[in-house]
């Protein structure tokens, strides 16, 4: 461990420790936001996909969960839309259990794809391998910053 990390090897600054939940469904939008509390991020939600997309442009986070099945507009489509503002790594939490939506997600920019219903302690398992990895470059157009 080197200064300004922590054990894990993740950066210390409080980006890094920022979550956004994008969630319909407000017991599991409730659970995320235990997980996540308690595996140290500071936690934003948000119900629908235009304010999902919201908040990963005012924050900044880290770590956002997407689900597919949001009431205005699908999780694939945000994910493409949060990809086009943000390089958070992206965790889709759903109830679409096909290859062809797991397919889809990772086509549409998520980092991994999970199915519901999950398990708590592997869902916050996964995010903090996922965090150990450096975020990649930020896309704009066609050229990389």
């Amino acid at each position: 461990m080197t200064a300004g990390q922590t054990p894990s090897g993740a950066p210390t600054d409080a980006r890094a420790r920022t979550a956004v939940i994008v969630e319909d469904d407000p017991d599991i939008r409730d659970l995320l936001d235990t997980v996540l509390t308690q595996a140290g991020f500071t936690v934003q939600t948000a119900a629908t996909g235009h304010d999902g997309v919201e908040a990963v442009r005012r924050t900044d986070p880290l770590v956002t969960t997407l689900d597919v099945s949001l009431p205005d507009i699908d999780g694939f489509e945000v994910c493409r839309r949060i990809r086009a503002v943000s390089d958070t790594y992206v965790v889709m939490l759903t109830a679409r259990a096909e290859e062809v939506d797991a397919l889809t997600g990772m086509d549409a920019g998520a980092d991994d794809y999970l199915t519901k219903p999950f398990r708590p302690r592997e869902l916050r398992a996964r995010i903090e391998a996922l965090v150990t990895k450096p975020r990649g470059a930020r896309v704009t157009g066609t050229e990389t910053e």
